[in-house]
């Protein structure tokens, strides 16, 4: 009997377990992925099996930094409860010191790496959703290696910012992620807003107008619409945005006068592109009650 690579990589995606356990568990039972599964059930290691279509939504940001290099790592699971457990809490600290040291560029291949107690970090989170009874998801990360001033912060393990900055020091850079932690602007600066998004602003300005408004001179018309765009430029940009620890500048100011300039900026938080499901357990008792 031959247990293939595809085979043991089938039974990881089904089930979660780690891939010594698939292997372990195709050998035991002749090959058959089914019977395997069911196998790893019964160990208690296949629990990603039961909860991999359950919605993960909760979690934490976990934040690994040292000198130029930074990273995040959103984590997940279902509930707020088991993302503050103390297991979940050191698996997430353990993924993303794993993705520092690694040098993984994104998810899937953090994955594969070996965490510093030794299973990969795909395995570590099999045996997790066997401990929380959860599904738990390694969603995103993001990273930041750079000869420049680099700032990592977290606020409350559901919101995490990493900014590059040239010139300026390390105290800025954190200020400047706090900004963007509580502000969470879209674009850096005027010149990375896309034409589409102006055009498409423009559009919504110039039919909020009155029929007065509409009928004045062209030249007054676009003065108008260009200073409402703007406002709504300055709104979307980091640089245009009031800076949160003073407010009485812009971050724009605030760059300006330290000879600092933000070369990029990353922002996760936890849940967000998620569609989460709402229960509505009063309706439901009373719809299985003929109530409803």
């Amino acid at each position: 009997m031959q247990i293939t690579a595809q085979t043991v990589k089938e039974l990881r995606e089904r089930t979660g377990a780690g891939m010594m356990e698939c292997k372990k568990a195709l050998t035991e039972n002749a090959g058959d992925i089914d019977t395997a599964a069911e196998w790893l059930r019964k160990q208690g290691l296949a629990k990603a099996d039961k909860k991999a279509s359950r919605v993960a939504a909760e979690g934490r940001i976990a934040m690994a930094r040292h000198a130029g290099k930074a990273v995040l790592v959103e984590i997940n699971s279902e509930t707020d409860f088991v993302a503050k457990d103390e297991n979940f809490v050191k698996f997430t600290d353990e993924v993303a010191r794993t993705a520092l040291s690694s040098g993984a560029r994104d998810v899937e291949a953090l994955k594969s790496e070996k965490t510093s107690y030794g299973p990969t970090v795909e395995e570590a989170r099999a045996w997790l959703i066997a401990k929380v009874g959860e599904n738990v998801q390694v969603r995103r990360m993001a990273h930041v290696d750079s000869s420049h001033a680099v700032a990592a912060y977290v606020h409350g393990a559901r919101i995490g910012v990493l900014v590059e900055l040239k010139g300026g020091n390390d105290e800025l850079a954190r200020g400047i992620a706090m900004h963007i932690a509580a502000m969470n602007p879209p674009y850096n600066k005027a010149s990375d807003v896309p034409a589409a998004f102006i055009a498409k602003e423009k559009e919504i300005e110039l039919a909020k107008m009155s029929e007065k408004d509409r009928s004045k001179p062209e030249p007054i018309l676009e003065k108008i619409i260009s200073g409402k765009i703007a406002k709504i430029i300055n709104e979307n940009t980091l640089y245009g945005q009031p800076y949160v620890l003073n407010t009485e500048q812009t971050v724009e100011a605030a760059l300006k006068a330290a000879g600092a300039e933000v070369l990029q900026f990353q922002r996760l938080a936890v849940g967000e592109g998620i569609e989460k499901v709402v229960e509505d357990y009063a309706a439901e008792v009373m719809k299985q009650a003929g109530l409803a």
